[in-house]
């Protein structure tokens, strides 16, 4: 007999299946055919796409019901994040996930009602776009070195300083700041805080060209005496920094989720393509180092789907994860580039054009290793859980 628990675990699961069925139909119907021209036009209508995701409830599964979200745990959130690897590029996916994983988890937690009520709820409903304030120029994954200030004076702050690849930055309508708040240890010196982007003194130096992820926009935000109002320090100040540790478990797990869709796509991909391409009066999959190498790929790529899961088990009954989400996306980094370099090689001449999906995944996948943390700061992580750094 199934228990009432089981019941309604089992109505749930059933209802967001259906979610699900949903999100795919918006991403074949009104993402998928425009990926192409949003591509070449570097940027996409952020506040459109959201506004749909929004209304559709997927800008905030895992947030609190009282500020539009779904109130369910964050392998719900995961769950989503593997959907949307089916957007046949990488900058959207990354958007979206900035928005409703990576910006907004911390206010969740921690912000006071009135900044929830501000921020965070049109946030998941997709009226405003968020963007994350934390590396600068010479501060990337040291997020400890960061020289962005906001200094008190009366009831407000006074920001100088500036951000630097900062995903949806030309489009957003607030940034989840991380900047200096006291001359403390720089642990215990930080805060976040809430900033609109519409404020004076705030300036949108550049969209920056990258050479990948090219349907999102990045910039480059400077803060010239940018003031606001001390209340819009989220939780407590000088927490920024553990608030934005905690916000990095969620971004990972979330990025290598993203990211396994799309490996699954490029390798099935791949295999279709090599089955109809012959080379020598024979299919080029028929090789034995051809189809040999794509089974060992999708066998790394279900190990990461395991470890993934195992992560995010662990996180949704409150233990601390970092040690695995770091694996995690130390592995997806890694493992996105041998998948996109040997599928690439498979595709031939094809594949070193802009037509197919493989090649923007090449390069689109290169970032993995390099934002929200790269490989050697992921490795200086676990190598600290295992207790064998230098003291």
């Amino acid at each position: 007999m199934i228990s009432i628990h089981t019941k309604c675990l089992f109505c749930l699961n059933h209802y967001f299946s259906l979610k699900l069925s949903l999100l795919k139909l918006i991403i074949n119907q009104e993402i998928n055919p425009h990926v192409d021209q949003w591509e070449a036009e570097g940027t996409f209508p952020a506040h459109k796409i959201f506004k749909i995701l929004g209304s559709a409830g997927f800008l905030g599964v895992s947030k609190p019901v009282e500020y539009g979200g779904m109130g369910l745990d964050f392998s719900y959130s995961v769950a989503v994040a593997e959907e949307l690897g089916n957007i046949r590029c990488g900058g959207i996916p990354m958007a979206i996930g900035v928005q409703s994983d990576m910006a907004t988890p911390a206010l969740a937690r921690f912000g006071s009602a009135e900044l929830k009520k501000e921020f965070l709820l049109p946030s998941i409903m997709g009226d405003k776009v968020a963007c994350l304030g934390v590396s600068e120029v010479g501060a990337g994954s040291d997020v400890s070195s960061i020289m962005t200030k906001a200094v008190r004076e009366g009831d407000e702050l006074v920001i100088n300083g500036g951000k630097m690849w900062t995903t949806t930055g030309t489009q957003a309508d607030w940034m989840c700041l991380l900047a200096n708040t006291s001359d403390g240890p720089p642990h215990r010196n930080k805060s976040l805080i809430c900033l609109p982007l519409n404020l004076p003194g705030v300036h949108i130096a550049r969209k920056i060209d990258k050479i990948g992820m090219w349907s999102s926009d990045t910039a480059e935000v400077v803060f010239d005496d940018v003031r606001v109002p001390c209340k819009n320090i989220i939780g407590q100040e000088g927490m920024g920094f553990t608030y934005q540790m905690l916000q990095f478990q969620e971004e990972r797990l979330w990025a290598v989720a993203n990211i396994l869709t799309k490996m699954d796509n490029i390798i099935q991909d791949t295999i279709e393509y090599t089955r109809q391409r012959k080379i020598f009066k024979q299919p080029v999959l028929y090789h034995q180092s051809v189809h040999f190498r794509l089974a060992e790929l999708q066998t790394e790529v279900e190990l990461l789907r395991s470890l993934l899961h195992c992560a995010t088990a662990l996180y949704i009954k409150g233990n601390d994860v970092t040690k695995l989400a770091s694996m995690a996306k130390l592995k997806g980094g890694r493992l996105a580039r041998e998948v996109g370099d040997s599928c690439l090689q498979y595709w031939g001449g094809m594949g070193f054009t802009s037509d197919v999906l493989v090649s923007r995944f090449y390069r689109d996948s290169r970032l993995m290793s390099i934002g929200g943390g790269a490989d050697e700061v992921m490795l200086g992580i676990i190598c600290k859980y295992m207790d064998m750094l230098p003291k």
